[in-house]
């Protein structure tokens, strides 16, 4: 029997939120001792696909910090070089803050501390003595649940932020860090760069291209961008996060509004939703622990 629950969304706790799925995948780890370089070939693979930031770690495996693609682009803008890369170790870069939630934390909560942090990614523990993340991306989850009137038109709009085709990437991280976004879509197109791109793009280059010293006057159109999925349709919160999930690296446009991960986690903190989640969410005895 399906539990109704007239708390808003983000009253609710993790554990109420992801019953079966909190804890489904591990961290990626780090020793704190790699060099800038591993990071940023690891942050090129899985950033937005299978999690947001690396977990920084000592040799006996603790957590120490994070690393992720706002620390990465930060200190490339400051440090663009290849010596840099090379020479400097992860633990001199990465935030030194660990963001561990618990089963009990209330969605609100976390989403808070991302917003003052603008890391959306946190660890929690498992079963297997190790961590699982907590990312923008999973909240994809709960929004497929979710059964209410709030279609990709009503989401709050923002300014999309252009780029031209002769930019360098420096404009471009300068662009990203002034206006507090990680893509940027070309001018009169529906092609984006992003954090994720741009690593890929240094990787590729540390291994292929020894010639390169300096990395913010490369231009742009060196790199292969990705496209923005159109959809014509103005889709329910539930519809879009359905077809998000399904993506590599989500990222929906429909008509003047564009939407990210974190579009849908700033929607699922709205008063509206207090709907009772379509399947996942089942109410607890506060006893026996049983499902009611």
């Amino acid at each position: 029997m399906k539990a109704f629950d007239k708390r808003s969304i983000s009253e609710l706790t993790l554990e109420e939120l992801f019953p079966n799925t909190l804890t489904d995948t591990s961290c990626v780890y780090i020793d704190k001792g790699r060099e800038v370089w591993v990071a940023t070939e690891m942050c090129a693979q899985y950033l937005e696909s299978v999690v947001d930031s690396i977990v920084v770690v000592d040799g006996d495996h603790i957590p120490l910090g994070i690393v992720g693609g706002y620390d990465l682009l930060d200190n490339l803008r400051k440090n663009p070089t290849r010596d840099f890369q090379y020479e400097t170790k992860v633990e001199e870069i990465m935030f030194k803050v660990v963001p561990e939630v618990e089963k009990k934390t209330k969605l609100g909560d976390l989403i808070e501390k991302w917003k003052d942090t603008r890391r959306a990614f946190a660890i929690i523990p498992n079963e297997l003595d190790g961590y699982s993340p907590v990312s923008a991306r999973k909240m994809l989850e709960i929004g497929a649940k979710c059964k209410t009137d709030i279609s990709v038109s009503s989401m709050a709009k923002k300014k999309i932020v252009t780029f031209q085709p002769d930019y360098t990437l420096g404009k471009i991280i300068d662009l990203m860090f002034e206006h507090k976004t990680r893509k940027l879509v070309l001018e009169n197109s529906n092609q984006f760069i992003s954090d994720r791109l741009i690593l890929g793009e240094i990787s590729r280059i540390l291994k292929f291209q020894t010639n390169v010293e300096y990395f913010l006057d490369i231009p742009v159109s060196q790199l292969k961008l990705e496209y923005v999925k159109t959809v014509t349709e103005d889709l329910t919160l539930d519809r879009l996060c359905s077809i998000m999930e399904k993506m590599g690296h989500p990222y929906v446009m429909h008509n003047d509004v564009l939407v990210s991960p974190w579009d849908v986690c700033l929607t699922l903190m709205s008063e509206n939703l207090r709907e009772p989640l379509r399947v996942g969410y089942q109410k607890k005895c506060p006893h026996c622990g049983k499902d009611i």
